[in-house]
């Protein structure tokens, strides 16, 4: 497997907030082939070997078409399928060898975080390559993965469409790629309300909700925002409540450890 985590630090984390808008193709995407670029070794004008990561619902064969599509709307890249059935754990041993960075796809949110609970995220994670999380993706890829529910004892903080299957608010362990809760589909879907219920409640200490056709670059200790939404940032307040700060593209937060 080529690539690993750099002299300078850990490899760079890519969240995008879903969105098929093919204009902002690069925008979204085009970093992450980059960084893994640089990983493969070689040199100018390489073309990554890019594993996607995709939690088959039954359609995979053609959900792996769409993401094939929009990386190579991107850049030159040869991204590499990786299906795995619903209710079946992530097998590091099934990973293929020479890939550059790891493209996580979108989803059913907590049959991802099933599928690398434990053991089979740390081995994931271990790997120092790029990543790059869509939608379902980007949610597992914090320490504490805001995996769906639309309710927060017994009250509505999001659209009940938005819940992927559950009721209560969940945040379960993720990757631990970066160190806050993540949300995706923000204006869209209209789920900030669900990170901001659990900042709120002292569940955590800091999230990020990402619009669609949006990127968060998580490097260096800052997040830098790119594409046509906004990334809306959720810290406790103090004597109370939540404040929030959004970000557009070209502006960036810390993200401390």
């Amino acid at each position: 497997m080529s690539g690993g985590a750099s002299a300078g630090g850990p490899a760079p984390v890519f969240l995008v907030g879903g969105g098929w808008d093919e204009s902002v193709a690069d925008v979204v995407h085009g970093p992450f082939l980059r960084a893994a670029a640089g990983r493969s070794g070689g040199g100018a004008g390489a073309v990554p070997r890019v594993l996607c990561v995709l939690v088959d619902e039954g359609d995979g064969a053609a959900e792996f078409g769409r993401y094939d599509g929009a990386l190579r709307r991107a850049g030159a890249c040869a991204p590499v399928p990786l299906l795995l059935p619903v209710g079946r754990p992530f097998d590091a041993a099934a990973l293929p060898e020479a890939v550059d960075g790891v493209f996580m796809c979108g989803g059913l949110t907590p049959a991802y975080q099933e599928a690398f609970a434990g053991g089979a995220g740390r081995a994931l994670a271990s790997l120092g390559l790029p990543y790059a999380g869509f939608s379902a993706g980007a949610v597992i890829a914090a320490r504490d993965a805001v995996v769906g529910g639309w309710l927060v004892d017994g009250v509505p903080v999001c659209p009940p469409d938005a819940a992927e299957d559950l009721e209560e608010v969940e945040a379960r362990a993720g990757l631990g790629l970066v160190p806050f809760g993540v949300d995706v589909h923000a204006a869209q879907w209209g789920t900030s309300g669900r990170p901001a219920a659990l900042v709120a409640g002292g569940r955590l200490a800091h999230a990020v909700a990402v619009d669609e056709n949006t990127l968060v670059e998580v490097a260096d200790g800052r997040a830098r925002v790119a594409g046509l939404g906004r990334a809306h940032s959720l810290r406790p307040a103090p004597g109370g409540g939540v404040v929030v700060r959004s970000y557009g593209h070209g502006e960036s937060f810390p993200v401390p450890h």
